[in-house]
């Protein structure tokens, strides 16, 4: 579960793939962006719903709701499962792998980031009785590590809790590593570059990364996803259609100063051709862009 293993492929994936842009009009990123929010609200809810079911069952049997955790198909939807832990952090039930852990102390375990998550997860519940977090967790569907929201609620001395994974990242994720790079590049000038391509610069989140393109030569400078393409001309890419993609960001960034644009791409994680959607913004002599997959 190691955060440098994951990007590493990551962009090792992006390697193995050229760019691969389908232009579509800005308007319609409205649907697909809408979409995506859509099944994580379901998700979501699916979520809460089982919690629900498991808290009201845990009220009723007691600790011999355990069991029926552990095992009955009946607190399981698909992926989801539900899991038990003391205050003190020890793990009591689990319907999901995490059932490995069943009996151990796992205050200290940290997720693929280093961050101490269930920890996290006490100190709330000690504090306000329920709530959600956020983490990075393998998921043995993909077997991938994957962020995942956990929502959980406090009954006595028992905290019980279900979480989902959110694999894509979403426009305002998308939106907000953009307007970093942004800072990072007004601040830094050309500096900022080396960053956005490192794997370790801080710009590589899941399946997000920064591209910039020299607006007089038309050539990439930075790639986060596929470092390879650094230095290449970008009127030279186009889509499966034949649509030069450079292209279109330049006049739009040239009308507008910043735009937004549909297009395919594969995904590094799920390593298929997906659709697209980024943002850009003109930056001096440069486009700065980050964009997240829609489907």
């Amino acid at each position: 579960m190691k955060t440098t293993f994951r990007i590493v492929s990551l962009c090792l994936c992006s390697l193995a793939f050229p760019m691969a842009h389908a232009a579509a009009p800005a308007s319609a990123a409205t649907a697909p962006a809408a979409q995506a929010d859509l099944v994580q609200r379901a998700d979501e809810n699916r979520s809460r719903r089982l919690l629900e079911k498991a808290v009201a069952h845990y009220r009723e049997k007691g600790e011999a709701a355990l069991t029926d955790f552990n095992r009955s198909p009946a607190f399981s939807d698909k992926e989801l499962y539900v899991y038990v832990l003391t205050l003190d952090g020890d793990m009591l039930a689990s319907g999901g792998p995490s059932v490995a852990l069943v009996g151990r102390n796992v205050t200290t375990m940290k997720d693929g980031s280093g961050k101490e998550f269930f920890r996290d997860m006490l100190d709330t519940a000690a504090k306000t009785g329920h709530g959600r977090i956020e983490y990075r967790w393998l998921n043995r569907v993909d077997n991938r590590v994957e962020p995942k929201v956990t929502l959980f609620e406090r009954v006595n001395d028992r905290i019980i809790a279900v979480g989902y994974y959110t694999p894509r990242a979403t426009a305002e994720q998308a939106k907000g590593l953009l307007e970093r790079a942004v800072t990072e590049l007004n601040e830094k000038g050309d500096g900022a570059l080396d960053a956005f391509n490192a794997v370790d610069g801080g710009f590589i989140q899941d399946d997000l990364y920064v591209f910039v393109i020299d607006i007089p030569t038309r050539r990439f400078v930075a790639h986060g996803g596929s470092p390879a393409m650094v230095g290449t001309d970008g009127s030279a890419l186009r889509d499966p259609k034949g649509k030069a993609v450079v292209t279109d960001m330049l006049n739009i960034v040239g009308r507008k100063g910043e735009g937004e644009l549909d297009y395919a791409w594969r995904n590094p994680l799920t390593e298929k051709l997906e659709s697209k959607h980024s943002f850009f913004r003109k930056v001096g002599d440069k486009i700065v862009g980050v964009g997240y997959y829609t489907r």
